[in-house]
């Protein structure tokens, strides 16, 4: 028995201080706080200090960044920094925000930091990821997918459709009143919730479950997939640079790293649902995870990235902010957000616009948006021009419910329509605040108006504009025709000042919707409701001599009970209407109008579902083309009448095919004789003067003598 076995020892009594004090664990040491920094600058080691002290500031502005030379330690080797770094934070959580927060920033225009996990690097390291010899990275093979505007060079200029009928979607040429003619043969389960083209028509895109498959070329071969899961919207930037998409369900990193291999998102984009993707390279440019207020939102408003004409700049509303990207890096115009309070909507200019006071080739890059009453302020519509955020243009509003922006597509003007309403507010009625942007001091002339408008329309290049109206007296019965469609043209007064003129009014309509041709001066103003349905086909310059909306002139009215869309094609020639099955069950299919209101098809189609034209690229015409085109329109619409013809009856085809081979060969018989002719023959030419002389009328005459 040890002598030590009786000996009871109080353990709570002893002093292990020293023990603790040599032997202490740091609360801040974890892997899981560091995150490893790249593409640091690489500086002299005398400015080390200086760039470390620049670095700690950014890294604080996501976490709290551990004090002293622990927080942030930058390798220094042969009398300079490495251009990379770790940061220690206090918890993971902290690491975590700067990796989603901080990678890929800019820190200045040579210098883009990417952020990672410390845990990230050695995990990947540890299972073999990283070899100790540079491997080439094995490049696919190039994949040829043919000319992908080939459409465009269709000798009849004829313009592509796109059916979507029950689980199937077919590409066809549309030939007037005959029946669309195969570009490829209608694919079954193309797309498990819509077809999509881009807006200058180079791909087709399909949805799916797993995300989104671009397609293209002659034989619309797929081109590209974008993986997102359960994705559900899709946009497009307007020069098809750029696709936005978003899924309910958030981007989960896989765990798995066979599961990893392919996956287009890194760790920092976890829990993120909104995802902007470059489309040449196929991969994601920047996630974004939704703002809270819109978390729980039943119709979410779309879409939630708008772009500038020329996609060098996209922007996304906040929470009294608007957040404003520069495309080429996706990161924050000026690391700041553009702070406005209470901000309701905003709209790009669809075009550059040129300000009096600037020279930029092209037009700047403007924005507008508005902002609601408050107890102690007005609302107030706004102009800021990008990328200086400078306010140039601001009018206040009183006693306003809402307020809907319409840019003119040339970007000259801007209508912003104000529903007000009476200080007991039990009546409404509209304003509309036009804003001249190319004038100097950008003036705002005012149309005071007695009815509330429902409805507002810029003709395409032109300051004429369609709205429809009505009085709101209280009486809301569906069933009594209200609504007044008013036809507005420039007017200049004596004093030079430009003022709107109601130059045709049609009241006690039910019209609803107002649809322009591309080409302007021909427009439809529908009804499109559950229960009926009316086109009215409107010819705004019937007297070609003249240019003023006192032309307007009623072309065709025609009915179409359940139509649900209008749509027209890219040239202004055709009108197709439909009755979708995401509507309603009843009698689907479509119809096709010329712009005269001339029906030239009627389709019945089981589970109809949509009808998309392809669009076209902006025409490489240039104005004198279009003055030679206009000059001799009727030589080509000869030429077109013919291939009508053709199209229409085959006996008629055989007839010109006929025709056209008897005048060539007449031609070459007549070329080849000629030629002959005049090789065995050739003499001197002479000029041979012959005079003739005719008596036309003969008469005798006695004249007696005096």
């Amino acid at each position: 028995m040890s002598e030590f076995e009786d000996i009871d020892i109080n353990l709570d009594e002893l002093d292990f201080s020293d023990l603790e004090e040599r032997y202490a664990v740091n609360p801040h040491f974890g892997l899981d706080n560091y995150v490893v920094v790249d593409g640091a600058p690489i500086a002299p080691e005398s400015k080390a200090d200086k760039l470390t002290l620049v670095l700690k500031k950014l890294f604080k502005t996501v976490g709290n960044v551990v004090e002293g030379d622990e927080g942030v330690y930058m390798p220094i080797e042969d009398g300079k920094t490495k251009g990379f770094l770790f940061v220690q934070f206090e918890s993971a959580e902290q690491a975590d925000a700067a990796v989603k927060q901080l990678n890929g920033r800019m820190l200045d225009q040579k210098h883009r930091l990417l952020v990672n996990r410390l845990t990230d690097i050695e995990k990947f390291g540890a299972e073999g990821n990283i070899k100790d010899e540079f491997e080439e990275p094995e490049i696919p093979p190039f994949e040829d997918h043919g000319y992908l505007k080939s459409w465009l060079q269709d000798e009849r200029g004829r313009d592509q459709i796109a059916l979507h009928f029950s689980e199937t979607v077919g590409v066809y040429w549309n030939k007037k009143q005959n029946d669309p003619e195969e570009v490829i043969e209608p694919r079954k389960n193309f797309t498990t919730k819509y077809a999509k083209f881009t807006p200058k028509g180079t791909y087709l895109f399909s949805v799916h479950p797993q995300g989104v498959q671009a397609w293209g070329g002659a034989d619309f071969g797929r081109i590209n997939k974008f993986i997102h899961n359960q994705v559900r919207l899709v946009d497009f930037s307007p020069n098809e640079n750029f696709m936005v998409t978003l899924s309910p369900t958030p981007i989960s990193f896989p765990e798995d790293p066979a599961e990893q291999q392919g996956f287009p998102f890194g760790p920092e984009s976890a829990g993120h649902k909104l995802v902007i993707w470059n489309l040449h390279s196929g991969e994601p440019a920047r996630t974004f995870a939704l703002p809270p207020h819109l978390e729980n939102q039943k119709e979410m408003p779309w879409p939630l990235v708008k772009w500038s004409h020329d996609d060098k700049y996209c922007a996304r509303q906040g929470p009294g902010a608007l957040a404003i990207y520069d495309s080429s890096n996706f990161q924050l115009l000026d690391k700041k957000l553009v702070k406005i309070d209470d901000i309701v909507d905003f709209e790009w200019a669809p075009a550059g616009v040129h300000l009096s006071d600037s020279k930029t080739e092209g037009g700047e890059h403007v924005l507008s948006y508005w902002t609601p009453e408050s107890s102690n302020q007005t609302a107030r519509v706004a102009l800021m021009q990008i990328p200086s955020r400078r306010v140039i243009r601001t009018i206040n509003l009183f006693q306003v419910s809402d307020c809907k922006m319409h840019w003119q597509d040339q970007g000259r003007f801007l209508c912003v329509k104000v529903d007000r309403h009476t200080k007991s507010r039990k009546t409404f009625f509209s304003n509309l605040e036009f804003f001249r942007l190319t004038e100097r001091d950008i003036p705002v002339e005012k149309l005071e108006l007695k009815d509330i408008v429902i409805n507002f329309a810029w003709e395409p290049k032109s300051e004429r504009f369609i709205t429809i109206s009505r009085l709101d007296n209280g009486d809301n019965n569906p069933a009594i025709p209200r609504n007044t469609v008013s036809f507005y043209g420039p007017e200049v007064a004596k004093n030079k000042a430009t003022k709107y003129k109601v130059f045709k009014s049609v009241t006690d309509k039910h019209s609803n919707t107002v649809v322009w041709s591309p080409q302007g001066r021909f427009v439809v103003v529908a009804t499109i409701a559950k229960s009926s349905g009316e086109l009215d086909f409107y010819d705004t310059n019937f007297e070609e001599d003249k240019k003023s909306l006192n032309n307007v002139k009623l072309l065709k009215t025609e009915k179409f009970s359940g139509i649900t869309n209008l749509s027209w094609d890219p040239s202004g020639r055709f009108l197709a209407a439909w009755s979708s099955s995401w509507a309603h069950t009843i009698e689907n299919g479509y119809k096709l109008y010329e712009f005269t209101g001339n029906m030239l098809r009627d389709e019945t189609i089981d589970h109809f579902k949509e009808f998309i034209w392809r669009p076209r690229p902006e025409s490489l015409l240039t104005a004198n083309d279009r003055k030679k085109v206009k000059k001799n329109l009727r030589e080509y619409s000869a030429q077109f009448d013919e291939a009508d013809a053709m199209e229409a009856d085959a006996a008629t085809r055989e007839a010109i095919l006929l025709r056209r081979q008897l005048l060539e060969e007449w031609r070459s018989y007549r070329s080849k004789y000629a030629n002959r002719s005049q090789e065995e023959n050739e003499v001197e030419a002479q000029i041979i003067e012959e005079i003739k002389e005719e008596i036309i009328e003969e008469k005798e005459e006695i004249v007696e003598s005096i």
